[in-house]
């Protein structure tokens, strides 16, 4: 179905792709609307050959009628038809070894006999004044602006999906993009490796799974590199560019637990599957599925991505396993070891004295020149600690000389919650009893709540008991909290509980993830508040423990624990640049 410029163009393109091309010029006008221009180097056509292609449900891409083993990207034959229905096209086309071009043109549906015609190899479509013939449909159509750039989101994807063709797009004589024949780690690093605001942006996790005979393969940004729309998400299904909503939902959820809500992440992800267990003949555009298994192919997309990211068991951290497309896996240092509180968990060189000294706000605290800071930090990515501001925000200076802003907070939220997670999953969280149990008051449907889940909060470290009326006991809490407040922690388990029951029957994959969330509530009671001063022994551990934590990146609420400003980045932000 043509029902805009992109759907030509995405069709026109895929044409030339099962042509065997090697290069693809796409040209646009007016958002496509007036001048479409696709041009390749692919087998070309004879005039036979061009007659048949603009017949309705003529194709010569199946190799049976079964419509089971598709291996092209278009097999209906009703594209170009389509088109010359409802614009102007012409096809100018010289296959291999001929000694001429040929061009045919159709207007409004009416087809012009096939002519000789100047050409090179291959073929070059026009599609002029699209919708001419239904001038209905034309008016429903966006500013060419916004026609362009889904012109362009179409043509990344397609991009991305045959990265061994080079792709050439201009937009009113402007050249969006033009790519090489690459790697396809280059690829997407030319297409989606933009960085976010403030360096927020971190390097690409290598994506590799294999389940049933069926592996996702591909690359995925941190969960620090997020965007306002899905657009960053590039899916590529047996070669064919998708966008499945099965399949973004499983990538939603495997970033649920690290990214805010509204946001969306950035991967490129590459899904190898039998054919005979893919039906791609379901929506007119294909660019949705139907799976024999869809259960199994989920649990590979989301256990895939969450081991990458480093939020499955046994997962190396989420700055360890982490590289640029083209560079190599940053090697991490040996961990901090566990402890109670920073100042126990110190590299040997934050023992040196911290001569800090007062500026004009009491509030910003200063400590060695950053030209003291040792050379052992070039094997760390966070760097070390050169400040403290307005008692929540640490300071930091990388061995590149790039700028850190930690958030203390939600730093040791996430360090808190990957340690009761990780104590969870050793056979249950360690409980500290309390000398004196205490009695909390909470609305009667609140103390319901917490009492019909008490086996499955004495796991997780709290033990309670009903008190009668709206009041629960409190016997013992996890020790790595610390003392706090139980009235706000159990208000926040049974609000979550109420909305979201915890139960044994629930699948493994629903159960951990709601257990997580309530690990993540303990966390967040737990950790250490905005306005509290850090010792330099503290920031030290803070920033050791970060590099060697999963899912460090963010805390438990999806939101960003640092910011890290390259130099080129500062002299942008003082106009230097």
């Amino acid at each position: 179905m043509i029902e805009r410029p992109a759907a030509a163009a995405k069709e026109l393109v895929e044409n030339a792709l099962d042509a065997g091309a090697t290069r693809i010029e796409v040209c646009l006008r007016n958002g496509g609307i007036d001048w479409l221009e696709v041009v390749d180097d692919g087998c070309g056509m004879s005039p036979s050959e061009l007659g048949l292609a603009i017949e309705r449900h003529c194709t010569s891409k199946l190799v049976d009628e079964s419509l089971v083993r598709i291996a092209t990207l278009g097999f209906r034959g009703e594209a170009l038809p389509s088109i010359g229905a409802a614009a102007r096209l012409s096809l100018i086309s010289r296959p291999e070894g001929a000694s001429e071009a040929w061009k045919i043109t159709v207007a409004g549906g009416v087809i012009a006999p096939a002519a000789p015609h100047p050409g090179v190899k291959g073929t070059r479509v026009c599609v002029e004044d699209l919708f001419f013939a239904t001038p209905a449909r034309r008016k429903f159509l966006r500013s060419p602006r916004v026609e362009a750039e889904h012109v362009i989101q179409g043509l990344r994807r397609l991009a991305l999906a045959a990265p061994g063709v080079a792709f050439r797009l201009s937009v009113d004589a402007r050249v969006v993009f033009d790519l090489p024949a690459q790697a396809r780690d280059d690829r997407i690093a030319a297409l989606l490796g933009e960085a976010d605001a403030y360096g927020r942006d971190e390097p690409w996790r290598l994506i590799d799974g294999a389940r049933d005979g069926m592996r996702l393969t591909g690359l995925a940004a941190g969960p620090a590199t997020t965007r306002s729309t899905a657009n960053g998400i590039s899916l590529v299904v047996n070669g064919r560019p998708v966008a499945d909503p099965m399949l973004r939902s499983a990538v939603r959820v495997a970033y649920r637990d690290v990214i805010a809500a509204g946001r969306h992440p950035v991967a490129a992800l590459y899904l190898d599957i039998p054919v005979d267990r893919l039906d791609v003949n379901v929506h007119p555009a294909k660019t949705e599925l139907r799976f024999a298994e869809p259960e199994t192919v989920r649990a590979l997309v989301i256990g895939t991505l969450r081991r990458a990211l480093g939020l499955a068991v046994g997962s190396a951290s989420a700055l360890t396993q982490m590289r640029r497309p083209g560079g190599a896996i940053w090697a991490p240092p040996e961990p901090v070891p566990a402890a109670s509180g920073f100042a126990e968990a110190t590299l040997a060189y934050a023992s040196r004295p911290a001569a800090r000294f007062e500026l004009g706000a009491p509030s910003a605290r200063v400590l060695p020149a950053p030209a003291e800071v040792p050379e052992a930090v070039a094997g760390y990515p966070l760097g070390a600690p050169v400040a403290q501001v307005l008692d929540t925000y640490v300071i930091a200076v990388a061995a590149d000389g790039s700028l850190v802003l930690v958030d203390q907070h939600a730093a040791h939220e996430r360090l808190t919650h990957e340690r009761l997670h990780a104590q969870y999953l050793e056979g249950g969280v360690r409980a500290q009893r309390l000398l004196m149990p205490l009695v909390v008051d909470l609305p009667p449907g609140h103390a319901a709540a917490l009492a019909g889940q008490a086996s499955l909060l004495a796991r997780l470290g709290v033990e309670i008991e009903a008190f009668g009326g709206g009041a629960v006991l409190v016997r013992a809490l996890p020790a790595l909290l610390g003392a706090p407040d139980p009235t706000p922690l159990l208000r926040d388990l049974a609000e979550q509980l109420e909305a979201d029951p915890l139960s044994d029957a629930l699948e493994a994959d629903a159960l951990e993830r709601r257990l997580d969330a309530a690990l993540a509530r303990l966390a967040c009671h737990g950790s250490i508040r905005a306005g509290r001063r850090l010792d330099r022994a503290e920031m030290d551990a803070l920033l050791r423990q970060m590099e060697t934590t999963p899912r460090a990146a963010t805390c438990s609420h999806g939101r960003p624990t640092y910011l890290k400003l390259s130099k080129a980045q500062i002299e942008t932000l003082f106009g230097r640049r």
